[in-house]
């Protein structure tokens, strides 16, 4: 027996073991880097991709807003009308 001890295991490589076992690659954005300058160009487009889902967002909240007020101006507007009966060939007689 050696006194030298085994290095602990990289949880990277364990991380990317158990994806890999999935059947297929781990994702570019997830691949652990010690490069802080890509790092900080994935940081910066992942900012870009937030505000870009943020406008798309908010474009949704805007237009659902704007289909409910439409449907309560609706409503509002048949249960302000008075109700006419149908007119008959009869009544026209």
């Amino acid at each position: 027996m050696s006194d030298a001890k085994a290095p602990p295991p990289d949880p990277f490589e364990a991380i990317k073991a158990l994806w890999g076992s999935m059947g297929f690659a781990m994702p570019g954005m997830v691949t652990p880097t010690f490069d802080t300058g890509e790092l900080d160009k994935r940081i910066a487009d992942l900012k870009a991709v937030e505000g870009w889902l943020q406008m798309n967002l908010g474009m949704l909240q805007t237009t659902i807003q704007s289909l409910e007020m439409q449907r309560s101006t609706l409503a509002a507007m048949q249960a302000a009308m008075p109700a006419h009966p149908q007119h008959t060939q009869k009544d026209k007689e």
